[in-house]
């Protein structure tokens, strides 16, 4: 298992690279520390919490540091926590076939509901702080730009629609624009499910470019009950350099 892991870690750092190499690098060095870090089980079987690409004041004063803080090293470490100890209950022929996320993912019908929530909720959370970044915001650019004003018509129409899916996710969930047949969509997922997972049961189905948290723990310590002021909000602080590398790595 160990040579397998390896072998895909090697494989996908190259991928990654190639497509950084490209990029403006700016905070999606982050991606780096998300294969290395979350996507893959270390050497002793086990998750780990990763480390924000930026300080948990940095996004004030869109997204407050209190937030940020018990978001991050209380609300995303116990997905990490809790995915462990369920995979821990696991028998051991299927535990031998997963050495990722993407594994779990591929698997997740056939996996007990607290690895399918526990996973999402990990993978979710990883992807969401590398999509924002100090000062970001603005409009999209390169092939990203192109992609959205052709399968929108706009940025703002997008912005529209996003803000809608964000807005119409009735309790705990995500909002998505996800990359499906070279074709951007949006949508919204409930609790922690992902549009990558291997689910008939999905709203929306796709590889994520972009999301928004908007279960009440990513909000409500700033913005209460206004969740129309967190989304509006979160435009000010999102990465496209990162969104657009999403966008390229997924077609």
């Amino acid at each position: 298992m160990n040579s397998r892991r390896n072998f895909i870690k090697k494989t996908t750092a190259l991928a990654l690279g190639t497509i950084a190499a490209s990029a403006v690098v700016n905070n999606t060095l982050a991606a780096t520390d998300f294969i290395e870090r979350e996507t893959f089980l270390d050497e002793g079987l086990k998750f780990n919490l990763p480390k924000l690409p930026y300080e948990y004041d940095a996004l004030e004063p869109h997204i407050d540091k209190m937030t940020m803080e018990i978001h991050h090293s209380k609300h995303h470490q116990t997905y990490v926590d809790n995915l462990n100890k369920s995979l821990a209950t696991l028998p051991a022929d299927m535990l031998k076939n997963i050495a990722s996320l993407d594994d779990i993912f591929a698997l997740v019908e056939k996996l007990p509901p607290a690895v399918r929530n526990n996973a999402g909720g990990h993978k979710n959370h990883s992807m969401f702080w590398t999509l924002m970044k100090p000062h970001g915001g603005g409009i999209p650019t390169d092939k990203l730009a192109v992609a959205i004003n052709a399968s929108f018509g706009s940025f703002e129409e997008f912005k529209k629609q996003f803000a809608d899916a964000a807005m119409k996710r009735f309790g705990s969930g995500w909002a998505w624009c996800v990359v499906n047949n070279g074709k951007l969509t949006i949508g919204s997922t409930a609790n922690q499910d992902n549009p990558s997972m291997n689910l008939s049961t999905l709203e929306i189905k796709g590889t994520p470019v972009l999301t928004l948290d908007v279960w009440e723990h990513a909000y409500y310590l700033k913005n209460q009950n206004r969740r129309a002021d967190y989304i509006n909000s979160f435009w000010n602080v999102v990465n496209w350099e990162t969104a657009n590398n999403l966008f390229i790595s997924a077609k």
